[in-house]
C-alpha cells in the first residue's frame, strides 16, 4: 500500500510539470502576440499618415484640375474669337481681291485691246522656224544623254 501514494504523488509531480511547460509556451505565444500587436499598430499608423497625404495630394490634384479647366476655357472663348475674326477678315480679303481682279480684268482688257490693235499677227513660218529649231535642239540632248 505504501506504493499508492507515491504513484497519485508522482502523477501529480508529471501534471505540474506538464502545466509549467504549458505556461511557458502560453507565455511566448502571448509575447509573439503582444509584438505583433506593436508592429501592427505602427502598420496601422503608417497607412494613416499614408491616407492623409492622398487626401492632401487629391486635393491639390482637384485645385489644379479646376485652375485648368478655367484656364482652358478662356482660352477656347479667346480661339472662338480668333477664329470669327480670322472668317470675317478672310471673307472681306476675298471681297476686295474680287473687286481688284475686277478692276484688274477690265484694266487688262482694255490694254490687251491696244496691243492687239499695236503688235501685227505672228508670221506663220516664223513659228514653223522656231518649232524646227526646238525639235533639233531636244534630239540633240536626247543624243548626248543617250551617249
Amino acid at each position: 500500500m505504501n506504493i499508492l501514494p507515491l504513484t497519485i504523488e508522482s502523477l501529480v509531480a508529471i501534471l505540474l510539470l506538464l502545466t509549467i511547460l504549458y505556461c511557458i509556451r502560453l507565455n511566448e505565444q502571448l509575447r509573439r502576440l503582444k509584438d505583433d500587436g506593436t508592429s501592427m499598430q505602427q502598420t496601422i499608423a503608417e497607412l494613416i499618415t499614408a491616407t492623409e497625404s492622398a487626401e492632401r495630394a487629391i486635393a491639390g490634384l482637384k485645385n489644379t484640375v479646376r485652375e485648368a479647366d478655367e484656364t482652358l476655357g478662356e482660352r477656347l472663348k479667346a480661339a472662338e474669337r480668333y477664329s470669327v475674326e480670322m472668317r470675317q477678315n478672310a471673307t472681306a480679303g476675298a471681297e476686295v481681291l474680287n473687286r481688284l481682279s475686277r478692276i484688274a480684268g477690265a484694266r487688262l482688257t482694255l490694254a490687251e485691246a491696244e496691243e492687239d490693235k499695236a503688235a501685227p499677227p505672228p508670221d506663220a513660218k516664223s513659228i514653223v522656224a522656231a518649232a524646227q529649231a526646238f525639235a533639233e535642239r531636244t534630239r540633240a540632248r536626247v543624243k548626248g544623254l543617250a551617249a
